[in-house]
């Protein structure tokens, strides 16, 4: 039973898929800090605010955090972009290079001379016409 579960877990899907969480983890990290420390005040510079995250609204004590919606939104954009541009495209365009062209099936028939009527390749005399080929 242990056998079983370790053939599992080495399989190559199961450590591909945890490699893969690892560093999209890894890379969400470095593209949050990138639109937070970055990204935000050059945008915000144009706007006139210091940082989408002081945005903020407060109703009946209760505080929304605009500003760190925007963030995330922007952060998630530049993710779905970098993930497109860097792994999707490129993905595709190998699959169709390396994908190739489907054989042309070789005939099984051919045209009687007499009637044109189609016939098996092996066969000697037309169906249709009785003619000897």
């Amino acid at each position: 039973m242990a056998d079983g579960f370790k053939q599992f877990l080495l399989r190559g899907n199961v450590v591909d898929l945890s490699v893969g969480v690892v560093v999209g983890a890894a890379f969400g990290a470095v593209v949050t800090a990138f639109t937070k420390d970055l990204l935000t005040p050059m945008i915000a510079a144009v706007v006139g605010k210091p940082d989408f995250s002081a945005i903020q609204l407060t109703i009946n004590n209760s505080k929304f955090l605009v500003g760190d919606f925007i963030n995330a939104i922007v952060s998630f954009l530049i993710v779905a972009t970098a993930v497109y541009y860097m792994v999707v495209l490129p993905i595709n365009a190998l699959i169709a290079r390396t994908k190739k062209a489907e054989p042309v099936a070789a005939p099984t028939t051919k045209s009687c001379p007499e009637c044109l009527s189609e016939i098996p390749l092996a066969a000697r005399r037309c169906a249709h016409c009785t003619s000897v080929l």
